[in-house]
């Protein structure tokens, strides 16, 4: 728990913790099973499969794209105002799309709405923890990320089941009911320090009373600058310390090496964790066998990941830069090896393997800190989410998945 906290109760930040696991699971569940919904809209929109499979990359490349918006948003409004505006976004979002009359507009509701609200509540559920935690923050990112792969594990069944109860129009509109719970999840996350736009307001306010007292009594109408609203606006305007702190991220060399490896490695793991299950109907492994989806495996092993490597992060002797290039590596491995399997329990355990080591999501944003330090994560953690959007999106045509 993080010394400077001592006005705060000995379970707040735990419940803060609680709270940011819940909101992802809510905002991801269904953008991470989104396999499951993609049958149902190519037989009700009847167009090809490389046109459809946009959506489900789109929800989940946008959401990373934009991270240094969202990232400015949190910095902005703190995470609470974000959260309770993401949750309103995915729930939108999710309850639009049972209406889409067609797959453009499919796109627009489920892959942008959807998925910019889910970077909005990423970046704000992160930021808060990290906030909140220090010797302890390994720990603590690790229970919020499992939140997603968490998520998707349990919304892939339910939206099966929804989908044979009520169809698919009643099963997003009771998916985007439950995002509504995003809303209630904001409360615990109270601000340890006013968000920049607070403070900007207070001081252009201050500045503008203290302004009016000097000032001599004006009776022109005409001279607009010594008005209370010209006062205000002259203080309102935004100073470049985003910018500013974004371009100081850029200059550390370690820092962009990083969003070059967390690109390629978005370019190069997504694509087969996606389509693995494909690679064993392909190569007709699925004959004479009862399988356990590889999607659950993988999203199960990833729990597993979260926790354990998080749980290192905070071992004092460990290197947490080494321990993210480890888990890179050992994906990268274990990716080569899967057309070496002729069996599916071979695939099953390379699901697992890949599973375990794409936990390293947790110590994203701890590795981040470890670089660029707690006062600039927003803007860091904005830019190598972004980085990994572009792989993300990038990924199925570089790889050759039409």
């Amino acid at each position: 728990m993080a010394a400077g906290m001592k006005d705060l109760s000995q379970d707040g930040p735990w419940s803060v913790v609680f709270s940011s696991f819940m909101a992802q699971l809510l905002a991801f569940g269904s953008p991470q099973s989104v396999g499951v919904i993609y049958p149902e809209w190519l037989s009700t929109f009847h167009e090809g499969k490389s046109t459809t499979a946009w959506v489900g990359s789109t929800v989940l490349g946008v959401g990373l794209i934009t991270s240094p918006l969202c990232s400015a948003c949190v910095d902005n409004f703190g995470a609470r105002p974000v959260t309770i505006f993401s949750g309103v976004m995915v729930a939108g979002g999710l309850m639009l799309s049972a209406f889409a009359p067609n797959i453009i507009f499919l796109i627009f509701s489920y892959g942008i709405v959807v998925g910019l609200g889910c970077g909005l509540v990423y970046a704000a559920t992160l930021t808060v923890t990290c906030q909140y935690f220090d010797k302890r923050r390994g720990l603590a990112l690790g229970i919020v990320t499992t939140g997603t792969s968490i998520g998707g594990f349990m919304y892939a069944s339910m939206q099966n089941k929804l989908i044979g109860h009520y169809g698919l129009e009643g099963c997003l509109l009771i998916v985007g009911a439950l995002a509504l719970n995003m809303i209630a999840c904001a409360g615990p996350m109270r601000p340890l320090n006013l968000p920049g736009y607070y403070i900007r307001q207070k001081a252009a306010l201050k500045c503008a009373d203290e302004s009016l007292y000097d000032r001599e009594l004006v009776t022109e109408p005409l001279v607009e600058h010594q008005t209370l609203v010209c006062i205000i606006k002259k203080h309102l305007h935004p100073p470049p310390e985003y910018m500013h702190g974004m371009r100081e991220c850029l200059r550390e060399p370690s820092f962009v090496s990083l969003c070059v490896s967390f690109f390629l490695y978005s370019l190069g793991a997504i694509p087969p964790v996606l389509f693995m299950e494909d690679v064993a109907q392909s190569e007709g492994l699925l004959d004479h066998v009862t399988p356990i989806p590889l999607v659950s495996i993988t999203a199960a092993a990833t729990v597993v990941g979260k926790l354990a490597l998080g749980m290192l992060a905070d071992v004092h002797w460990v290197n947490s830069l080494q321990l993210y290039a480890m888990t890179v590596a050992a994906m990268g491995t274990a990716l080569l090896v899967v057309p070496m399997w002729k069996s599916y329990a071979g695939l099953q355990v390379i699901s697992a393997v890949i599973g375990f080591f794409s936990g390293n999501w947790s110590i994203t944003s701890y590795v981040t800190t470890r670089i660029v330090g707690i006062e600039r994560l927003g803007q860091a953690h904005g830019l190598l989410m972004c980085s990994g959007g572009f792989g993300i999106i990038l990924g199925p045509p570089v790889v050759g998945v039409k």
